[in-house]
């Protein structure tokens, strides 16, 4: 008995050690966005759009969804390039897909119109 319940539990801690598939995918957003906030020039915003992209496009996470928060920093990062309209279009996006942005999506849509 005591050696079947030893066995049961190394096998527990085992299956405990194996690779969790993520919620999200990633990518190179730490290095990119490092790279974009400490340079900002013109290509270190073209890789910081171009990992949104494919952020949103190619999302493997177990949630097949795109990370909170994506679609408002992109949106934001496209308003800052003057391209308003794909710009408000993420914005809203970002409400779609989590609605308890809203008020901070607002506040940065009421910063623009000034």
């Amino acid at each position: 008995m005591k050696k079947t319940i030893f066995i049961i539990a190394i096998i527990v801690c085992l299956a405990s050690c194996t690779n969790q598939k993520p919620l999200y995918s990633w990518y190179n957003y730490n290095n990119v966005s490092y790279n974009y906030l400490k340079n900002a020039d013109e290509q270190s915003t073209q890789q910081m759009i171009e990992t949104y992209q494919k952020i949103i496009e190619k999302q493997k996470g177990t949630r097949q969804a795109v990370p909170p928060g994506i679609y408002a920093d992109y949106g934001f990062l496209l308003l800052q390039a003057n391209r308003e309209e794909e710009g408000k279009a993420m914005l809203m996006k970002e409400i779609a897909l989590y609605p308890e942005s809203k008020i901070f999506i607002d506040r940065i849509l009421k910063m623009m119109e000034k």
